[in-house]
């Protein structure tokens, strides 16, 4: 198996000393609800664990929550509310979004609140080593004293600097040099420390969170691609110096953005999708396949459209699947096998979802015309269902409401519905449909008949 690793800007065959995978995955900063460019992450890492998990590496998977930082306390302050509160609140549905998800439980969820004495050592190590400075209760990491600094992101201090975005700060020494541990501010959540009251720098977090759960060797460290620089960088710089050991991850795996139109989907920006809000529209089963319907280190943008196509294309698998053909000794078989060897090779392929489920519907039409044929397909379902669970598909038909019957029952109302517009009674057509939104069943009419899905518009 080859994957991409950031670090290398090459392919590499991915392998471990011990078989064991060490996988640390940047998390949210739970300061409001979740968007869908969270889910897609998230989705993107789950579709790592379980396929490293099938090619017989054990996998201990830790995902930190940024629980204080500037938004925290801001969002905190504007709700009324102490920043825990926010955050465990915010923690809970995020949680409960990705099991509508099927993204598998981290083995840890790390809170940067729950870390401090660790942080607090990591600074103390790097003052010692001289990579770390104080100035008047803030700590600052002093990027001059490491000779590769940019090596993730590949470009030079001098690029970077110039690229990128500096808080002008007179009390550091260079522009470049990032905040460790920042003093206490009026009204601001604080810890002691040998530095005095205040809080730790957002970079210093994970990388005591990962050494604290992982220990000093990394395999897999994940994230967005809008982690590079700084964040993972500054990873990087401090973790490597405090454990004078090289490198602090073997593998940087980086997810692309979800964007809504042309810019990245950002709470900062506004321009977001809630997971609730897509959970309220679709099943969590078609906007998972939504995600991994294009490769993970690729960008990918939403509209309407293309997750309404997944609750199609689902359908499709599962009809496959809901098949029932005769299994006797004395009928041909659909073979399964060379669509199994297609979806290996493809995910062996740095992960590539897209080839992989196209191996997937290639063989759900495999099983289609062998039963139209009379052939066995029992052992093609079951190798359908079985490679469909590695990307976290379970192929069952989601209720679409706590009553089995009233798929029936509106389906009844829809042919009513249809024979009324014939007859070009639209009034009574209109009651009907309005009637449904009101029970929150939502009807689409297109080209080849009317659809409907639980939820408000």
């Amino acid at each position: 198996m080859r994957l991409y690793n950031t670090l290398s800007g090459t392919r590499e065959e991915f392998a471990t000393v011990d078989g064991k995978v060490r996988m640390y995955v940047c998390g949210i900063t739970p300061y409001s609800a979740s968007h869908l460019g969270h889910a897609m992450s998230s989705v993107a890492f789950d579709m790592v664990r379980r396929y490293l998990e099938f090619k017989g590496f054990e996998v201990l998977h830790v995902q930190n929550f940024t629980d204080v930082d500037d938004k925290m306390i801001k969002a905190a302050a504007e709700n009324g509310t102490s920043m825990s509160e926010l955050a465990e609140a915010n923690i809970e549905a995020y949680l409960d979004e990705m099991d509508a998800l099927g993204v598998l439980r981290a083995h840890n969820y790390p809170r940067a609140t729950g870390e401090i004495d660790k942080i607090i050592e990591m600074i103390q190590g790097l003052e010692g080593k001289d990579c770390a400075y104080a100035v008047g209760g803030d700590v600052y990491f002093r990027v001059s004293s490491i000779e590769n600094y940019g090596k993730l992101s590949r470009r030079s201090l001098d690029s970077l600097m110039a690229g990128a975005r500096v808080e002008i700060d007179e009390s550091k020494e260079d522009v470049m040099d990032f905040a460790l541990w920042k003093s206490q501010k009026p009204g601001e959540p604080f810890w002691d420390s040998p530095w005095g009251p205040g809080r730790p720098g957002w970079h210093i977090e994970c990388s005591a969170m990962s050494l604290e759960y992982l220990g000093e060797r990394v395999d897999i460290h994940g994230g967005g691609q809008d982690l590079v620089f700084p964040h993972h960088e500054n990873e990087i710089a401090q973790s490597e110096s405090f454990t004078e050991r090289e490198p602090f991850a073997r593998f940087w795996l980086h997810n692309g953005l979800l964007r809504l139109g042309e810019d990245k989907m950002s709470k900062s920006q506004g321009n977001i999708i809630s997971i609730r809000e897509a959970l309220g529209k679709y099943s969590g089963e078609a906007l998972r396949l939504f995600i991994l319907s294009s490769h993970y280190r690729s960008p990918l943008v939403y509209n309407d459209g293309a997750v309404e196509a997944q609750e199609r294309a689902l359908e499709r698998l599962r009809n496959a699947i809901a098949l029932e053909g005769d299994a006797s000794a004395d009928r041909s078989a659909v073979d399964g096998a060379p669509f199994r060897e297609r979806f290996v090779e493809a995910m062996d392929d740095d992960l590539n979802t897209p080839r992989a489920l196209a191996a997937l519907f290639d063989l759900a039409r495999s099983i289609n015309r062998g039963h139209e044929d009379g052939a066995d397909i029992s052992n093609a379902q079951s190798e359908l269902r079985e490679l469909a669970s590695l990307l976290g598909l379970t192929l069952t038909t989601p209720e679409r409401s706590g009553d089995a019957d009233v798929g029936r029952y509106v389906e009844l109302l829809i042919e009513v519905r249809s024979s009324l517009r014939e007859a070009r009674q639209y009034a009574l057509a209109d009651r009907i449909r309005d009637g449904l939104a009101e029970l929150g069943v939502t009807l689409e009419d297109k080209p080849q008949g009317t659809a409907w899905r639980a939820g408000r518009p």
